[in-house]
């Protein structure tokens, strides 16, 4: 058996494909993660959104990898010291022979003046209870006051993320509103997106079938607007109105976790580090870059932040790495984009898979589907049957 000392720092999407391949090739290593838990990132807009209990979001990495195997150290990585060959947490310092980085990315809050302040970011579980509870309490408070701005929300940012939050906020919010007697027609949900369309990723054909259905939903989809300013409870635009609102929710962009800068790598705009054809550091073959934190250049840009990407990059380094370390080829990273699928509430969605477009109810089959597919990854049948009643919708 190989005695490499491994380190991978963070437990996200990357970082987990590559400790099960290094698991079934009965490679130890070290995994340092600010959490003892997995986060399932994608879904955070359901736990916000109030679909199901926020701590079904989450695994302990206890249950996904075994521990004889395993070194699992809850810490935060603050620098990498690719001099001494050590990655340095707020707690230790832990030396390597290969490190493979996998912190995933931070908030991208464009200069806009008070956004960091005061909105608030879908980025992990806590933030996802922070919004949930958040506008609980907001929607509660109206019921003393009157005030309409209680019932407001703005989502900042027409990616994925925010797309899909406003649409599970539709389905979620009339029940919030029977719960509490306010009546359904009182609450507002503006989504505001800077660009000229909303969906990005998408043909522009499913970015019109998605805009409707949203906008029957009763979302107020305002692109071609731009934010230039946040204050606690309000927002303010380049054409000069003013959105007064009690919840602000920001996602409209990510860079890398500075770490990356921070420790002397090269990187590009983002902040991510770049990588070369078997997704090492351009700096140092030892150290391998993955997911969020990695400028992968794919026809002549980098590749976009996903976690479909982030999953197929952990598992060819970790077998680069693996190569590598006794000695032989290493495979170039290639990766296959194999659809892109938006929930726009609990039952619809819109999206291609493998080349084929879908939308309505087959495409929010498809997105459960698409659920059951990543637990099987990440722990085969133990890991979906654990989940699967508190994640995966029945039809």
């Amino acid at each position: 058996m190989c005695m490499t000392s491994i380190v991978i720092a963070g437990a996200g999407y990357g970082g987990v494909m590559a400790g099960r391949k290094f698991e079934k090739a009965m490679q130890p290593f070290t995994l340092i993660n600010k959490h003892s838990y997995h986060q399932f990132i994608t879904w955070l807009h359901e736990a916000a959104g109030g679909r199901h209990r926020i701590d079904d979001y989450k695994v302990e990495l206890s249950e996904v990898f075994r521990q004889s195997i395993v070194t699992q150290i809850k810490d935060e990585v603050t620098f990498i010291d690719r001099q001494q060959r050590k990655v340095i947490g707020k707690k230790g310092e832990y030396p390597y022979d290969y490190a493979m980085i996998a912190l995933g990315s931070a908030p991208e809050f464009f200069g806009i003046k008070g956004l960091a302040e005061y909105s608030l970011q879908l980025r992990s579980i806590e933030t996802a209870r922070q919004i949930r509870t958040h506008i609980e309490q907001q929607f509660t408070a109206y019921r003393e006051d009157q005030d309409e701005t209680h019932l407001r929300i703005v989502v900042g940012g027409a990616g994925l993320t925010g797309i899909e939050f406003v649409g599970e906020l539709m389905d979620w919010l009339p029940d919030l509103c029977d719960r509490l007697g306010i009546p359904n027609n009182r609450f507002e949900v503006q989504n505001i997106e800077a660009a000229p369309a909303i969906l990005p990723a998408l043909s522009e054909n499913l970015q019109t079938k998605a805009k409707k259905i949203l906008e029957e939903k009763g979302v107020r989809i305002r692109t071609n607007t731009k934010i230039t300013k946040v204050e606690a409870d309000a927002v303010y635009l380049e054409s000069g109105e003013v959105v007064h609102a009690k919840t602000i929710v920001w996602t409209g962009g990510v860079r890398a976790n500075p770490v990356l800068k921070n420790s002397g790598f090269t990187c590009d705009g983002r902040g991510r580090a770049k990588v070369n054809a078997y997704l090492q550091s351009i700096d140092d073959e030892r150290v391998f870059v993955i997911g969020d934190c990695a400028s992968f250049e794919s026809a002549g840009r980098p590749l976009p932040p996903t976690a479909q990407l982030a999953t197929q990059m952990g598992d060819v380094a970790a077998t680069n790495l693996l190569a590598l370390s006794k000695g032989e080829q290493m495979v170039h990273f290639q990766p296959k984009i194999l659809g892109t699928l938006a929930s726009l509430g609990r039952d619809v969605g819109v999206g291609f898979i493998a080349g084929m477009q879908t939308s309505g109810t087959p495409a929010g089959i498809a997105k459960e589907l698409s659920k059951v597919k990543y637990l099987w990854q990440l722990g085969g049948l133990r890991m979906v049957t654990r989940n699967r009643r508190s994640l995966v919708r029945e039809y």
